[in-house]
């Protein structure tokens, strides 16, 4: 195993030389616009993933790994000369999927735009249901009144004796004083 950081620096290496000679050394007509996005190595350096986007049709992009596949020795002899590692990496070319996606994430935005333009002109003469504010302001006498009308209806004087509210005997949960339910002790 090889430290991380090695690998990493290795791996951009490789990116760097792929690209360069894509760009420079390989003259193959089937060879598209082609744009290294990114190279992964194995930590045991013996691998070396590369990956690509091509520009252009679905035909160009089939004929552009068909190119890079029979470059692949002159790539992979260029990368051990330039790179001086022990043994070269055998490389494997990947199609990129990153413009598919972002072009996939612009869809689904737009259709998100869409329905958020749709739904705004909903609104646009809509009314609450309820109060246009449904919160109470803090100290405002009409809230003060609504509560002792309230506290009135709750309240009823019979429930009072002489001393107090009546007591029937049962504590909180509902038992007597005793444990059992609904009756006092004497």
């Amino acid at each position: 195993m090889v430290d991380a950081a090695r690998a990493r620096k290795l791996a951009d290496r490789i990116q760097q030389i792929v690209a360069e000679m894509l760009e420079r050394r390989i003259k193959d007509p089937r060879l598209g616009f082609v744009t290294v996005t990114d190279t992964r190595i194995t930590n045991d350096l013996r691998d070396a993933t590369v990956y690509y986007t091509v520009y252009g049709s679905d035909g160009e992009r089939a004929e552009t790994a068909a190119a890079l596949e029979s470059a692949k020795g002159v790539i992979r002899s260029e990368v051990g000369r330039k790179t001086g590692v022990r043994h070269t990496p055998s490389i494997t070319f990947v199609m990129d999927s990153l413009m598919e996606n972002a072009a996939h994430i612009d869809d689904l935005l737009a259709q998100a735009r869409a329905k958020d333009a749709e739904v705004a002109r909903a609104a646009q003469g809509a009314s609450p249901a309820g109060d246009a504010n449904p919160y109470r302001e803090p100290g405002s006498a009409e809230d003060e009144d609504d509560l002792d009308d309230d506290l009135d209806d709750d309240f009823d004087e019979d429930d009072l004796d002489e001393d107090g509210p009546a007591f029937d005997g049962r504590d909180a949960a509902g038992d007597g004083e005793d444990g059992r339910p609904g009756r006092p002790s004497s």
